[in-house]
């Protein structure tokens, strides 16, 4: 018995290489194009690939107190610059004794944010009441302060990794119920309903998002009342949810045109109300159909962040910029390396949004399957 299974597996080590040959020819080498777009891929990867590997990772300086360990003539990446600013790099110019507040803050949002992506998780309604009403109320106590034992801590020192998420999170939660409520009035049977949510839209739309961050800034507070003033931070997170929020209706007005109208015909005569019918029979079908759309909104918005240096506000890569004039650090690679790390660390959260996006598009088309 045990010749006869050696026998039968035989066979499968060549079976293997045949299919993997005819994949690349089936995939890579179709066609003379095909062909041609392959070679030209590989020599593009191979000019690009293996000098990044090496200043990044085989040429670079790990280790080191200042400068002078990165100033070698064929020295590569300074990592040495990251460590020593990645303080500035997480939170900017917060102060140094109530940073303990900000690691409060992310672990807390690590922990409520974890169980809610996990669908086999337990109590999801206790733990999304935290995530979109309790964690908001804790996070801008913590850190706005003013309270008895947290001294105030005003958002100009606010910087980094900090203010990116900040800026990036409220735009990816108040824009997608928002665009949800623009994309079903835009598709009202009342005029004036359908007339605001166009209107609204399509001037949001029409303006670049460094407009309306400049407008929020800079003119905004012209036309405030005098004495009213209103933080610089908040004026670009409602401008950057506003902003988020008219692309987000469009792609969620696209997965409702792709339902029947017979599904929501089918739901009123079952006796439910145009919000239930909503709720419950159509909104569900339409988001999931556009799952992509609605993922490469919220990547866009969060590499978007990046806009509100314009108006003195320093996000990740704003402070990588701004570390790049200490003295103490000034060496030839220290931009390439700065501006390194501020790609990775955005690439982790874009391809770590991209790939939930594809385990949630799997899970929910599985049923549908055949």
């Amino acid at each position: 018995m045990t010749d006869m299974a050696s026998q039968i597996q035989k066979p499968r080590e060549p079976l293997s290489i045949g299919r993997g040959i005819t994949w690349l020819r089936k995939n890579l080498f179709s066609s003379w194009f095909n062909t041609a777009l392959t070679l030209l891929s590989l020599y593009v990867i191979w000019l690009v690939v293996p000098p990044l590997i090496d200043f990044a990772i085989i040429d670079a300086v790990w280790t080191g107190a200042s400068r002078e360990a990165c100033l070698g003539p064929d020295a590569g990446a300074c990592w040495p610059f990251v460590w020593a600013n990645i303080d500035q790099f997480l939170y900017g110019r917060y102060p140094s004794s109530e940073v303990w507040r900000v690691y409060v803050v992310f672990a807390l949002g690590a922990i409520g944010l974890v169980p809610a992506l996990i669908p086999a998780a337990p109590a999801k309604r206790f733990n999304l009441i935290f995530l979109l009403v309790a964690y908001p109320v804790i996070a801008v106590t913590l850190l706005a302060g003013g309270r008895p034992g947290l001294p105030a801590v005003d958002t100009s020192y606010w910087g980094g990794l900090l203010v990116t998420l900040v800026v990036a999170v409220t735009g990816i939660v108040i824009s997608l119920p928002l665009g949800i409520v623009l994309a079903l009035g835009r598709r009202s049977s009342m005029p004036a309903i359908r007339l605001v949510s166009i209107v609204f839209i399509e001037f949001w739309r029409g303006v670049p998002l460094v407009t309306v961050l400049f407008m929020a800034s800079v003119m905004l507070p012209l036309f405030l009342p005098e004495g009213v003033s209103l933080d610089n931070l908040l004026r670009c997170l409602v401008g950057v949810a506003l902003f988020a929020s008219a692309y987000m209706a469009e792609v969620v007005r696209g997965g409702l045109q792709a339902i029947p109208r017979g599904q929501y015909e089918a739901a009123r005569a079952g006796g439910l109300s145009y919000w239930q019918a909503m709720g419950l029979v159509v909104l569900p079908q339409a988001l999931r159909h556009v799952i992509p759309g609605i993922v490469n909104t919220f990547i866009g918005l969060f590499k978007d962040t990046t806009l509100v240096l314009i108006v003195g506000i320093f996000d990740l890569l704003g402070q990588v910029r701004s570390q790049l004039s200490d003295p103490n650090w000034s060496v030839p690679q220290g931009a390439i390396t700065g501006y390194l790390f501020a790609a990775l660390v955005f690439w982790v959260f874009c391809f770590g949004m991209a790939r939930y996006s594809a385990y949630m598009e799997r899970r929910l088309n599985a049923g549908s399957r055949r």
